[in-house]
């Protein structure tokens, strides 16, 4: 018998949780407080750990276990103490999409992004519709998603999330 503590038994101390990490902007901050008050909300996520919350950056930070709770949830955590966390929609081109199970290959392809909290595919227009955290995921990211799923990113989304935070500026 092995004396490792299990390992190799399928023991669950021997396989490496996998953790995301997501960072965001977080805008009404105005105090410790504030600070204190997210900072308790993220924890309360399910599968959330290590919640960290800047007040000088307007930045928080969280490690959140993928099976349990997503990015969708901590938006809504920090929305609930009534702070407003900064999120971008972007609509990309998709190539190559014939039917009803593309759709739902490519849907699912970008909600397993890290930082996406939602995401609509039209078949019609040839778009997909994607609500993210811009500090934790971009546009890069998203097309390569996409292609990973074997369909076509066609977008100038890099130009296009630098003009918008150029014009934020």
């Amino acid at each position: 018998l092995p004396l490792d503590g299990g390992a190799g038994w399928g023991c669950p101390a021997s396989k490496e949780q996998i953790m995301n990490h997501l960072t965001f902007r977080v805008e009404g901050m105005t105090c410790a407080s504030c600070v204190a008050r997210v900072e308790k909300a993220l924890a309360r996520v399910p599968g959330a750990a290590g919640a960290v919350v800047n007040l000088a950056t307007e930045k928080a930070g969280v490690d959140l276990d993928p099976a349990r709770a997503g990015a969708a949830e901590v938006v809504a955590a920090v929305r609930k103490m009534g702070y407003a966390p900064v999120v971008e929609t972007l609509d990309l081109g998709v190539g190559g999409m014939t039917c009803a199970s593309c759709v739902a290959r490519v849907e699912k392809a970008l909600a397993r992004v890290p930082g996406v909290l939602d995401v609509a595919v039209n078949l019609a227009t040839e778009k997909a519709t994607v609500s993210f955290l811009p500090e934790t995921t971009g546009p890069e990211s998203l097309a390569e998603a996409v292609r990973k799923a074997g369909y076509e990113a066609r977008s100038d989304a890099a130009g296009a999330a630098e003009d918008r935070e150029q014009a934020a500026r």
